[in-house]
């Protein structure tokens, strides 16, 4: 079986997107001000913990404590995500093609898994190596290992790694020996090398590796 495996912020489901929604929501519910809300966006904008909603609270004296925000975010932000069905789609006919999908994304465990489950990803993969699980982040080289295990397979076999984030995910993955398909968006940082693709939609990604399976 072909290892293959995704980032999913930006690159599965539009994180973008649900952020703005979820933070909306959140301080509609609670009556938080603009200043509340604006402050949230700046500080979600590359990645979201539960230490920011207490120091959330402590910034603005507001009531009750981060523990419990940070719950309701992240239950906003899994009713906000979405993967398109056209992405749903691809991810299931590369896997009755006998490829191994895994998922490697750095973030909060609870809050990058309340995602996988709402959107169907969940059901669509074999593994999930989230950077929360051991406090290492991409391109830490512990988490494609964790998660190629997770998958039951092994890096020494080779695989792709599919995402945006050029140090991260391209960076990363050739670290762990792998194949890597850029999803553009990003500036990209002088001296890393070129990844094997370079594509707009993340359906091409998966397009590339079908034909690879023929």
């Amino acid at each position: 079986m072909r290892l293959a495996l995704f980032d999913l912020d930006n690159t599965l489901v539009s994180r973008t997107t649900a952020l703005r929604t979820a933070i909306d929501d959140l301080c509609s519910d609670r009556g938080y001000g603009q200043d509340v809300e604006a402050w949230l966006l700046t500080e979600l904008a590359e990645r979201a913990a539960p230490a920011t909603f207490s120091r959330l609270v402590t910034t603005f004296r507001l009531a009750g404590d981060g523990p419990q925000l940070w719950g309701a975010y992240v239950d906003r932000m899994a009713a906000a995500v979405t993967c398109r069905p056209e992405v749903l789609e691809s991810l299931a006919r590369l896997r009755a093609a006998a490829w191994t999908i895994g998922v490697i994304t750095n973030g909060a465990s609870d809050i990058q898994r309340a995602k996988l489950a709402a959107t169907g990803l969940t059901d669509l993969v074999d593994g999930i190596a989230v950077s929360g699980d051991l406090e290492i982040r991409k391109p830490d080289l512990r988490l494609f290992e964790l998660a190629a295990a997770n998958c039951g397979v092994s890096l020494a076999n080779g695989g792709w790694m599919v995402g945006d984030n050029p140090a991260g995910d391209i960076g990363g993955g050739h670290q762990a020996g792998l194949r890597t398909i850029w999803l553009r968006g990003r500036p990209w940082p002088d001296g890393l090398p070129a990844a094997n693709h370079v594509i707009d939609d993340v359906t091409d990604a998966i397009t590339i590796l079908l034909n690879e399976t023929e």
